[in-house]
């Protein structure tokens, strides 16, 4: 009998020793070739869910395998530590946001440290430390002198009784109220700073040199949204300009109205005063709703007239200006010309108004006789221009181009490509985050502040206010400062960086956190970068993605990388669900807490179920059951390991069969962790399992087959269960340790099968098996198939029509 499996001792005991022995302190080690790994950095909530153990433990396996295989792996951790929840926290519970947010980096520390997983905690990073965040206000210097930031008034949302702008989260409800007062939200113009992201937009839309998955590319790419079209101008009776993109110029003769932002700088003047009333009105509603709301297809269509008219640019009519909230001021010019004959929105919005609608393309088979449009034709291929003056006749395909052209010679337009992509608004009126490194001058305006000034420390005698209001904006002495130009009296902006800036350079600090020359040691980011492999979860996809993809193109403009994207692979993991099949929430009391599972389990249990229940990339909702499966695994690993084999009969084929399935499975475990397939390498190792249980009930493999198996078992199992599989490797006498031998590797004609089954089916019916050499050709299968008895008998005297050989094992035959 051997001691029993206590993971409460077993698991602690080791995680000590790696620290001890710095088992995980990567160096530069230019005789390996590196893999830098890395898993998305998680924020500092208090506790660890079971979804960061979901997103964690099978990437510290892939990595540890990495590693096994004879890369040099870096798999760092750190904490994105700024952010709304610390604030909420000060004013609910009185206390500090750094306090709160540090203790719970404190917390969660010794939780990741629980997982068992070879992070390098020596390279840990965290946003809120000084240390970190005087580097991120470096970048923003930086992308002030490239001209990639600059200033502009923009829109927030805004309580005014709490007198104070709202984050995203803050606004609840359709008719979006203030979470803390319930006062209806109204937007409000700040100035802000922005990043120009959209100065990389085309670049942005090239994914050659990465390898992610093709989800990601489609939704980025559906982000960055890239048109091509033309440019018009279109001028008001008054002779103001303005300029409309569309990506329909063979549709300008059938332009019947115009459309304007509510938000658009000339509604204001051409707004009649019979109509300034409605107008005003009209866009204090728009304010009211998001974007996503504005621009919701099945939305009904609202506006109000302004009076105003404009004149078309190609036929000289003259066409009314309305206002309309699915027009937004961030796409485009926030303007467009209507075409209703022609586009289904301009045909629901015309319908609905009674306003014109011109037909300018004739669909096929169409006569003008035909009466009214009854919905809009939309093709871009079929047809052919109508009523379109000089174009009229035009076959509608490549038409647009031919229109394009002649607006340019004529001086009527241009063409243009156009992007849904909006620059960065990176401004949080908070406290909590990294203070942006300006101060404004009377004279010489908004001044970058000095290198040798930073960091701006955030200012810790402040006072929260229920209201949510930034204490820095009441802080005198954080605003009080002089211009680095003239030296006179200045104030420092009050607003602090988005968290996305934070997470978007990370990776960089992770190589050198301490390194105070720089935002990383060039020597490091020479060696580790770019990161080979990332993983996290695809609702980050055109967020933080982008964000960090255009952070590294501009440290490329920098001269501080010699790359241009930040991550060369990628693999998005699913969701792990509660045990109804809902989103794990504390309100609905589905909510999987890790820490008792290791108490009760140990944290390798928990690895290997977290890794077999599901495909990583789907995830599934958790089952209580299902983790007796994992702990046979672990608990049968662990007598097998210790088991006294003494063969007895000796029995050559069941030591060949073993050997067999020994390599294949070898294979197959590699294979799947080399794809992220964690819940067929776990199922794999199962099988494994068995067989090595028959060979000991058996007793008839020779001792060099035994303890191969046995072997190769624990070292595949290693990167998943990564405590057990190391004090049995020490127990059964192996170098130390056992993260750091050598991946075991199968030979081919080991795995080989000696015999195949073969299923004939006839008809779609299973009609005959029988066992076949492996090595028996495609024809040879197809001959013993049909030499069969039993199949024959289904024949009925007529000749087959089809014989179908599948993978080699399967036929299918059609009579």
């Amino acid at each position: 009998m051997t001691d029993p499996y206590t993971p409460q001792i077993i698991e602690p005991k080791w995680q000590q020793q790696w620290e001890a022995t710095k088992l995980y302190r990567q160096i530069i080690d230019r005789n390996k070739p590196k893999h830098y790994a890395l898993t998305m950095l998680p924020y500092p909530s208090g506790d660890l869910h079971i979804g960061h153990w979901y997103a964690m433990t099978p990437s510290d396996a892939r990595a540890r395998f990495m590693r096994m295989k004879g890369y040099n792996v870096l798999f760092p951790m750190g904490f994105d530590a700024f952010g709304l929840p610390a604030e909420n926290a000060a004013i609910a519970r009185n206390i500090h946001p750094s306090k709160w947010t540090f203790a719970n980096i404190e917390r969660m520390r010794q939780q990741l440290r629980s997982m068992g997983a070879m992070f390098d905690w020596e390279r840990e990073a965290v946003s809120a430390d000084p240390e970190y965040y005087r580097w991120t206000q470096w970048f923003f210097k930086k992308l002030m002198e490239l001209g990639l930031a600059y200033r502009k008034l923009a829109a927030v949302d805004f309580c005014p009784r709490c007198n104070t702008t709202l984050a995203r989260e803050q606004v609840w409800g359709e008719d979006r109220h203030c979470e803390r007062c319930g006062t209806p939200v109204i937007k409000k113009e700040l100035e802000q700073w922005f990043f120009k992201t959209t100065d990389y937009a085309e670049e942005l839309l090239d994914f050659s040199q990465i390898n992610w998955p093709e989800r990601v590319k489609v939704m980025q790419t559906n982000w960055i949204g890239r048109s091509e079209g033309a440019e018009v101008i279109f001028l008001t009776e008054q002779g103001d300009e303005i300029p409309i993109f569309t990506t329909r110029p063979d549709t300008l003769w059938g332009a019947t109205f115009m459309v304007l932002a509510p938000e658009h700088p000339l509604v204001e003047k051409v707004t009649t005063p019979e109509q300034k009333e409605a107008v005003e009105a009209y866009h204090a509603a728009a304010q009211k709703l998001t974007d996503i709301d504005r621009e919701a297809a099945d939305r009904e269509k609202t506006g109000v007239f302004t009076g105003g008219y404009a004149i078309n640019p190609v036929n000289g009519e003259r066409i009314p200006i309305w206002v309309a909230d699915y027009v937004l001021m961030g796409y485009g010019f926030g303007a467009i010309m209507a075409v209703p004959a022609h586009d289904e929105r301009d045909f629901a919005f015309a319908t609905r108004f009674d306003l014109p609608i011109a037909e300018v393309i004739r669909m096929p088979g169409r006569a003008e006789s035909d009466g009214p449009l009854a919905k809009a034709y939309t093709s871009k291929s079929e047809g052919q221009l109508v009523n379109s003056g000089p174009f009229t006749g035009t076959p509608t395909e490549g038409a647009a181009a031919r229109v394009t052209d002649w607006l340019a010679e004529t001086g009527k337009g241009k063409k243009a490509v156009n992007y849904r992509l909006r620059d960065w608004l990176i401004s949080r009126q908070r406290y909590w985050g990294a203070p942006i490194p300006v101060v404004y001058c009377p004279e010489h305006g908004a001044v970058a502040v000095p290198d040798d000034q930073l960091p701006i420390l955030l200012p810790e005698d402040v006072a929260f206010m229920p209201t949510g209001e930034s204490p820095l904006k009441q802080h005198e002495l954080f605003q009080q400062t002089t211009c680095p130009v003239c030296g006179r009296d200045a104030r420092r902006e009050t607003d602090t960086m988005d968290t996305f800036m934070c997470s978007s350079w990370y990776q960089y600090r992770y190589l050198s956190p301490h390194y105070d020359q720089g935002p990383f040691d060039p020597e490091e980011g020479a060696y580790w970068l770019p990161v080979d492999q990332y993983t996290g979860g695809i609702e980050h996809a055109t967020m933080h993605l982008i964000y960090t993809r255009f952070f590294t193109k501009a440290m490329r403009e920098m001269g501080l990388v010699h790359f241009s994207e930040p991550m060369l692979a990628l693999f998005n993991q699913g969701m792990v669900l509660g045990e109804d099949g809902e989103k794990m929430s504390k309100s609905r009391g589905n909510v999987v807490a890790p820490d008792n599972l290791v108490e009760k389990y140990g944290a390798d249990t928990v690895r290997t179920y977290l890794m077999f229940f599901a495909r990583w990339e789907q995830g599934g909702p958790w089952n209580y059951d299902g983790i007796k499966g994992p702990q046979r695994l672990i608990q049968d690993v662990w007598q097998l390991a210790l088991a006294d084999y003494q063969p007895g009969m000796m029995d050559a084929a069941a030591t060949r069969n073993l050997r067999r399935k020994t390599h294949q499975t070898i294979r197959k475990v590699t294979q799947d962790l080399e794809g992220f397939a964690f819940n067929t390498a776990v199922a794999a190792i199962m099988e494994q399992r068995n067989a090595i249980q028959e060979a000991l009930k058996q007793r008839q493999v020779m001792v060099e087959a035994w303890r191969e198996a046995v072997d190769s078992l624990l070292l595949l199992l290693a990167p998943i269960a990564p405590h057990i599989t190391e004090e049995l490797w020490a127990r059964r006498g192996g170098r130390y340790s056992i993260h750091q031998q050598p991946w075991p590797v199968w030979d081919e004609e080991t795995a080989k099968e000696e015999a195949i089954t073969v299923v004939v089916q006839v008809n779609g019916k299973v009609r005959d098996r029988f066992e076949m050499a492996a090595d028996t050709g495609e024809e040879g299968i197809k001959a013993a198939a049909l030499a069969s008895e039993k199949v024959q008998a289904w024949f009925e005297g007529k000749s087959p029509r089809k014989v179908i050989v599948v993978k080699g094992q399967l036929v299918n035959i059609v009579v």
